[in-house]
Order: C-alpha cells, then structure tokens, then sequence
C-alpha cells in the first residue's frame, strides 16, 4: 500500500511540463546526426552550422547560429546514424531579411555539392520568418520514409545579403541501421567482463531449477 502513495491517481491532468518534453522527444533526431560526418557549405565560421541542431528546449540560444558566407545560399548535408522516416522540420531565423525563404530537402544523396542542388528536390517549402521556432512544416512522408541522408538547401531569404539560421528541428523516427556483424560483436565484448564480476559477487544466484 505504501507505494500507492507516490502514484499519481488516474484522475490527474498532464501538466504542462510533461506535454513540452514529450514536444522535445517528438524532435529528437538531432541525436541521430552523424555528427563527424556532418557539413555545411558555405557557413562564415567553420563548424557553425552543426549549432543549429541541438535540443528543442534550446532552440531559443541565440548565441548558436550560422551564417552563410559568400551570398545567402547554405547546404546542410545530414548523414543518420540509421534510416530516419522524417515527418516534419522547423526552421528559426531572425525577423528579418537573414531569414531563409525557400527550402529544399533531397534524400539519401551523400555529400551533394551546390551544383547538384540542380536537381529535383523532394519537396520544397516556401518559408515564413519564424522567430521563435513555432512553425512546423510537415513532410511528405512517403517520399522521407527511408533517409539515411538528408541534404537541406536554403537558396534564398527575405534580401539580406546574408542568411542566418538559428535552429532546425527535425521531427520523425529513427531505424537502427541492419549491420548485424557488428552488432553482436559490440555486445559480447561489452558483456563479457560484467557477466563475470556477476558470478564472482553472487556464485549463490546459479541455480539449476
């Protein structure tokens, strides 16, 4: 009966900071960049377009951001740790003319350069300045449902010379990625050692029923 006390009874409403983490694990898949693999052209500061994916909760640091360099395009080109069914992405500026106006989202084309970004994109959104990373954009998700790479091209903004992106959220489901080999090799070299403290602390627990 004690641990009747801490529970929560049925009739209890969600409070709100339970519903704004479920938001945050909604756009998780920042976790699933591969993070050494991860460029961005024509950023101004090396290493700076890699800023904008990070936590929803932190969406609002304005301190990370990146700009582009030589005119307003920037690429991002986003390879996953497995294969991601992507349903919907945010994409924070300022309020103003830095801000991105088009985006173009290509899959599972690796390392893709801005002469390829002539190509047909997956689909292509026209943009609103979004301050505040409230608006979502939803995905077709047939054609994002098996991404293992994920190119982002940002062509133009609102007619600053410059584009800035603070934040960009990426909504959707990730796939461990088939590699069974190593799998399998990873976990018994990982369990091995503890298998055997186990039975050095408790040789009483090895029963044959």
């Amino acid at each position: 009966g004690a641990a009747m006390a801490h529970g929560h009874g049925p009739g209890r409403c969600r409070c709100c900071g339970e519903e704004a983490a479920e938001r945050g694990a909604a756009w998780g898949l920042y976790l699933r960049i591969d993070r050494q693999r991860l460029q961005c052209l024509n950023e101004r500061r090396e290493g700076s377009g890699a800023t904008v994916f990070r936590p929803w909760e932190e969406r609002g640091d304005r301190s990370q951001f990146v700009e582009s360099d030589d005119d307003e395009e920037l690429l991002f080109n986003i390879p996953f740790t497995g294969s991601v069914k992507l349903k919907g992405v945010i994409v924070m500026g300022e309020d103003d003319g830095t801000h991105p106006a088009e985006m173009r989202l290509f899959r599972n084309i690796p390392h893709m350069s801005f002469d390829d970004t002539a190509k047909e994109p997956e689909q292509t959104f026209s943009l609103s300045r979004d301050p505040l990373g409230e608006l979502e954009y939803p995905t077709k998700i047939a054609r994002f449902s098996n991404v293992y790479h994920l190119s982002m091209h940002f062509p133009k903004n609102f007619g600053a010379e410059t584009t800035k992106i603070f934040y960009i959220g990426l909504k959707g489901e990730w796939t461990e990625a088939h590699r069974h080999e190593v799998t399998i090799c990873n976990y018994e070299a990982s369990a091995n050692p503890a298998d055997h403290k186990l039975e050095q602390i408790t040789p009483q627990t090895h029963f044959i029923s």
